[in-house]
């Protein structure tokens, strides 16, 4: 016996599961109707597509920032895809930033414990997997940050490509718009570090070598050669620390300088940086 599905029917499924109306519909007849049958239907094909795809690489993508109502905690997330074409379509943004929401809503703080939170009655891994049935292309989360602190602003930039969390010592409205001007830098001059104390030693001893190499292909003397690598490593260390960093917007003041202008005895704590692509 045959059932008759109505187009009501494949609607309400479509609205439920975001698949196309064709795949809904085949979903209902293979099921009989039974509406949660239909929806375990496309949960496995999902799965079948993502088993498929599971050797292609995911190089595109879109990279989200959000914080709290309070602003005292931040997450970033970058949900990748196969396509350029994909990574930008509004249906696809719209996914990331409910993987965002997610987070921001839980205490996940790896990409494992990530993929294990709630959305719509299923895991987020099974949601990915759902929605990788309905794209058609292999979808993951390729970053996932988390920053807490008195302030944490986010900021996304360049059509989803970057997504940043910057953390400052006080909270205010005019600190609020600071943030968003310190995380704009983050974005645009990808600092190594908040400032020389947390850059890792083998960075500096690595600079130090190069530095040296430098002098001495100069035809400068090994004694002159390590005063020279010094100040090269100060250099590296003024350019690529945030804090040591021209601030993009006054060019006359560094990022520190600039945090401090807006409100004295205010710092930069931390920052994340994400950003789409391998």
């Amino acid at each position: 016996m045959s059932v008759t599905i109505s187009a009501a029917d494949v609607n309400k499924l479509r609205q439920v599961t975001g698949a196309g109306m064709m795949d809904c519909k085949k979903a209902l007849t293979a099921s009989g109707g039974d509406f949660d049958g239909a929806i375990e239907f496309l949960r496995k094909q999902g799965q079948k597509v993502a088993d498929k795809r599971q050797d292609r690489e995911a190089t595109e993508g879109a990279a989200v920032a959000k914080s709290n109502d309070n602003k005292t905690k931040g997450v970033a997330i970058c949900l990748s895809c196969e396509t350029d074409f994909v990574a930008k379509n509004d249906a696809f943004v719209a996914l990331a930033h409910q993987v965002a929401d997610v987070a921001l809503n839980s205490n996940a703080t790896t990409t494992e414990e990530l993929l294990q939170q709630p959305i719509e009655g299923m895991t987020l891994a099974e949601k990915l997997t759902e929605q990788v049935g309905r794209i058609g292309e292999k979808l993951e989360i390729s970053a996932f940050e988390v920053l807490q602190g008195e302030l944490v602003v986010p900021y996304i930039h360049m059509g989803n490509r970057v997504a940043v969390l910057v953390a400052l010592s006080k909270s205010s409205d005019d600190l609020e718009v600071a943030g968003r001007d310190v995380a704009m830098q983050v974005a645009a001059m990808k600092p190594i570090a908040v400032d020389e104390s947390s850059v890792a030693q083998n960075i500096i001893d690595r600079e130090m070598e190069i530095g040296k190499d430098l002098a001495i292909k100069e035809g400068k003397p090994a004694n002159i050669a390590e005063k020279i690598a010094q100040g090269y490593v100060t250099k590296y260390l003024k350019e690529n620390t945030l804090v040591n960093q021209a601030f993009v917007k006054d060019s006359s003041k560094t990022v520190k300088q600039y945090v401090e202008s807006v409100q004295k005895g205010t710092s930069v704590v931390a920052f994340k940086r994400i950003a789409t692509g391998k």
